[in-house]
C-alpha cells in the first residue's frame, strides 16, 4: 500500500506591504493594504498624531503627539504592529510639539522636529538620550515667528547629513528645506553650530521629507496654495547647493498635503492630506488616484513590509 502525505506547510516567510495612516482629527492609527482595503483601527485615543515611522524587525510602530501647540504637552509613543503594548517613551513636558518622525535603523535612533519648540531632536529608541541637534530660537516671540518652526525631518546617513524643514507662515513663500551634519561639530551646539545649510528658499509651506537613498532623490508635501503648493515636489540632493536648480512639481490638487511614504521596490509613493485623502501614485508622480476620501484630518503615513508566513 502507497502511503501519501500532505504536504507540509513551509513556513517561509513573504513580505506583505503595510500603510500606517494617522488620523489627526480622530486621534487614531489605520493600519490597512496599500490599496485601502483590509483597514482597521490599531490605536486610538492619541493626543494629536502627527509623525509615525516603522521598525520591521523589532515590530514597532513609532508615532509623535502633537498635543496643543501652545501647552508643551507633545509626546511621543511605541506599540506593536498591532497596536498592542502601547508605551510612552518621550513624556510631556521634553517636546513641545514633535512633527514628523523618522526612524534610523543603522544608528537605532529617533530623529523629529519640534514645531514650536523650534528644534531638530533626536533619542535612542527606548526614549532615552534625548538630544538637541538644532535650535531655531528660543522663548515666546520665537515662538510667534512660524519661520522658525522645524517640521519634517530625514536622514542621509550617507553622506551623514539631517535635512529638515522650516515652514514659515501660510502662503508667504517663506518655507525652507535645510540640511546639517548628523552631528553637531565640535565645539558648538545646537543654536551656534555653522554647518547649516539652506538646501531650498522660497517655497510655499514644505512639510513631510523622504529620502529615497538608491535614486539620491529627496521628496516632500508642501501645503501652499497652487500652483507650487498642495503638491508634491523632489530633487536630488546631490545637486550643488545655491546653482539655481528648481525642484521638481510631480503632482498636485492636493488638499493640504502632509504625509509622505515611499515604496521604492514597488516604484510608487503614498500622501495623505488634511482633507482627508490617501493616494497612491509612481515615484515620478504619474497615475496618481486618491483610494480613500474624506477620512478626517489625515496627517503622517508610514509604509512598511510586514513579514507573513506563507501558508
Amino acid at each position: 500500500m502507497t502511503e501519501v502525505f500532505a504536504a507540509k506547510p513551509s513556513g517561509r516567510k513573504v513580505a506583505v506591504g503595510r500603510l500606517f495612516v494617522l488620523e489627526l482629527s480622530g486621534g487614531r492609527i489605520h493600519s490597512m493594504s496599500p490599496d485601502g482595503s483590509d483597514r482597521k483601527v490599531i490605536v486610538a485615543d492619541c493626543h494629536l498624531p502627527d509623525g509615525i515611522a516603522v521598525d520591521v524587525e523589532a515590530g514597532h510602530i513609532y508615532w509623535t503627539n502633537m498635543g496643543v501647540p501652545n501647552l508643551n504637552d507633545g509626546s511621543i509613543e511605541r506599540a506593536d504592529l498591532d497596536g498592542s503594548n502601547r508605551k510612552v517613551i518621550i513624556p510631556q513636558g521634553v517636546t513641545f510639539t514633535p512633527k514628523q518622525l523618522h526612524f534610523e535603523k543603522r544608528t537605532g535612533k529617533l530623529y523629529w522636529c519640534d514645531r514650536e519648540g523650534m528644534r531638530v531632536m533626536r533619542a535612542n529608541l527606548d526614549g532615552t538620550n534625548v538630544e538637541t541637534l538644532v535650535r531655531t530660537g528660543e522663548g515666546e516671540d520665537d515662538r510667534r515667528d512660524a519661520t522658525k518652526w522645524c517640521v519634517g525631518i530625514t536622514v542621509d546617513p550617507k553622506r551623514g547629513q539631517i535635512y529638515w524643514t522650516q515652514k514659515g507662515s501660510d502662503n508667504s513663500g517663506l518655507g525652507r528645506i535645510l540640511r546639517a551634519g548628523i552631528e553637531v561639530p565640535n565645539g558648538e551646539d545646537a543654536v551656534s553650530r555653522t554647518d547649516i545649510e539652506v538646501w531650498f528658499d522660497n517655497l510655499p509651506e514644505p512639510i513631510d521629507l523622504e529620502l529615497d537613498l538608491e535614486s539620491r532623490i529627496l521628496y516632500w508635501t508642501d501645503r501652499g496654495n497652487p500652483p507650487l503648493g498642495n503638491t508634491v515636489n523632489r530633487a536630488s540632493v546631490d545637486a550643488p547647493v545655491g546653482d539655481g536648480h528648481a525642484p521638481e512639481v510631480i503632482a498636485g490638487d492636493l488638499m493640504e498635503g502632509i504625509g509622505l511614504a515611499l515604496d521604492v521596490s514597488g516604484d510608487r509613493l503614498f500622501v495623505t492630506d488634511l482633507g482627508g485623502s490617501v493616494y497612491s501614485a509612481r515615484l515620478n508622480g504619474a497615475e496618481k488616484r486618491a483610494f480613500l476620501f474624506a477620512q478626517g484630518n489625515l496627517s503622517g503615513v508610514a509604509y512598511a513590509e510586514i513579514p507573513s508566513k506563507e501558508n
